[in-house]
């Protein structure tokens, strides 16, 4: 099996972005994005994943840290995407339930060729330290409309800001995981009726 991984920038007037990705890797992630709280969430995507990541962003966070995070999902649609190639052999679809004390989400994808986002998820405050949870959605769609993935995202349960936010990363990182992982007895054939996704 050739190696699944991808390096990506993406410079604009308002971010500077460089992705590294490995699909095989054992969940090493190297961060540098100015934003503290965000980088936890893409710590438990690389480990739970067992995906290799490596962001160095900088981008207008004097204005605010929206450009920043949705380029940092798109950056990263990018590079999972160029990463996985044609697809042939991946088990294509993933799904991963996470609790983490009184939360519990649920997240499920499929590597579709198409572009679909369902993020029901609410926040029992708007700010976890200085970041703005807004911002989730916006990560999520940024890499979904990069990525060509459908992804559906629930919280089902959750009191906690903060745990709600974990249990969605890591069930991210589970769902990722299962869906690009190698099926044997799809060895070279890819996942789909159509012939191609």
């Amino acid at each position: 099996m050739s190696k699944r991984s991808a390096s990506v920038e993406r410079n604009t007037l308002e971010t500077q972005i460089r992705v590294e990705v490995n699909l095989d890797g054992t969940g090493v992630c190297k961060l540098e994005t100015g934003l503290p709280f965000l980088e936890h969430m893409l710590d438990q995507v690389a480990r739970h994943g067992l995906i290799d990541i490596t962001i160095a962003a900088s981008g207008d966070l004097h204005i605010d840290a929206h450009h920043t995070v949705e380029d940092i999902g798109i950056t990263l649609g990018q590079a999972v995407t160029q990463a996985v190639g044609d697809k042939k052999g991946i088990v294509r679809y993933g799904h991963a339930y996470v609790p983490l004390d009184e939360a519990l989400s649920r997240v499920v994808i499929d590597f579709s060729g198409r572009p679909g986002l369902e993020y029901q998820a609410e926040y029992p405050r708007g700010m976890i330290g200085d970041f703005d949870v807004d911002l989730f959605h916006e990560f999520f769609q940024g890499f979904v409309n990069h990525a060509n993935v459908t992804l559906h995202i629930d919280n089902l349960k959750g009191a906690n800001a903060h745990h709600i936010a974990e249990t969605v990363f890591k069930a991210f990182g589970r769902a990722l995981r299962m869906a690009l992982a190698m099926d044997a007895r799809m060895s070279g054939i890819t996942p789909s009726t159509k012939g191609s996704l």
